[in-house]
């Protein structure tokens, strides 16, 4: 009883001394985007092949009416690069040059969409769906709310160029937390076939942010309450857990997750600190914690990040981030502070 009773004591003062962390600098964005209907989320930002300055960052709107916004990168909303009334989409993710066939290879943009439990697959920057009506995930489950996607990446594989999306949930078991699909052209159209099943899960709180290092090989995701979880990407690899690290260094939820990636493997994950208000920087090259910064968001689920310059306003890249007033903040990426050896 004794023991317990120290253990909680301990338990209490840790969280104690992480809510009294001072808080740090206040860091402005450059852009605060046009406010979305319902409840922003996720950003992907996608590079424009020819002008730079002509990227777009899609971000999620998520309700029962929701949609993909398309930002210009002045933070005004795009019409005409938008798709709307979606039935609660969650997290959305890019890739580049998916072949279609032999002499035609397409960006795509893909995102989850939860009351339909599928996930969505786009054209970019022409928007034109490629998925027949969308891809159903987690069909095996029989337990409906195991079947509700949530946090979506897409994964190019630098052994053969195969896209590959990994789906995550609101809930499901550890082991097979998250789905892998490959998603193939046939006569047909586009498919999307389950390859493998994997993930643990501490079942504290739940899964939503994923990211996929191309490079590297390597996917990441929050188990919200515990860690940043590290796997191999490419299915032929195996599901052993690589690393679960950076826990400590939140305050409750470890929410979105970002790879800024430089040459030689050099580079930064940046993940959300939700509760605290600010966001918590990890090498890429051995997943040891960096700094922490404050950009000012509250309540942040979502970010992604470029490390290319964009227009005047990004001229060391963009790294973007939900708000919970509706809205994305944009930053020059050079804000952050980041320097690689």
């Amino acid at each position: 009883m004794k023991q317990i009773r120290i253990l909680l004591f301990l338990s209490i003062l840790v969280l104690s001394c992480k809510q009294q962390a001072p808080k740090l600098p206040a860091i402005a964005p450059d852009i605060i985007t046009e406010k979305t209907p319902n409840d922003t989320d996720d950003p992907a930002i996608w590079i424009h092949p020819d002008d730079p300055s002509k990227s777009i960052v899609f971000g999620t709107d998520k309700e029962t009416n929701g949609g993909i916004y398309a930002f210009g990168l002045d933070g005004k909303i795009i019409p005409e690069k938008s798709i709307k009334n979606m039935e609660r989409p969650n997290n959305v993710d890019l890739e580049y040059g998916f072949q279609l066939n032999d002499s035609v290879a397409l960006d795509i943009l893909a995102f989850t969409e939860r009351e339909k439990q599928q996930f969505r697959l786009f054209s970019v920057p022409d928007m034109q769906p490629l998925d027949g009506g969308g891809f159903p995930v987690f069909e095996d489950e029989t337990n409906l709310e195991q079947r509700l996607p949530m946090g979506i990446s897409l994964y190019k594989s630098p052994k053969d160029s195969s896209i590959y999306a990994i789906v995550g949930r609101k809930t499901g078991p550890s082991g097979s937390y998250l789905y892998q699909y490959k998603l193939e052209m046939d006569s047909t159209g586009v498919k999307a076939n389950l390859v493998r099943k994997f993930g643990s899960f501490s079942g504290k709180e739940e899964i939503e942010a994923i990211v996929v290092d191309d490079e590297q090989g390597f996917v990441y995701y929050s188990d919200e309450g515990v860690c940043i979880k590290k796997y191999y990407a490419e299915p032929s690899m195996g599901n052993e857990e690589i690393a679960c690290f950076g826990g400590e260094h939140f305050l409750r939820d470890i929410e979105g997750i970002a790879i800024a990636a430089y040459p030689k493997g050099e580079g930064f994950i940046i993940v959300s600190d939700q509760q605290r208000g600010q966001f918590n920087i990890f090498s890429r090259k051995d997943n040891r914690f960096i700094k922490a910064v404050n950009l000012s968001t509250t309540e942040t689920d979502g970010c992604d990040v470029v490390t290319v310059p964009l227009n005047n306003t990004f001229p060391n890249g963009l790294f973007a981030a939900m708000n919970d007033q509706k809205d994305f903040y944009f930053y020059d990426l050079g804000k952050l502070g980041l320097k690689v050896d």
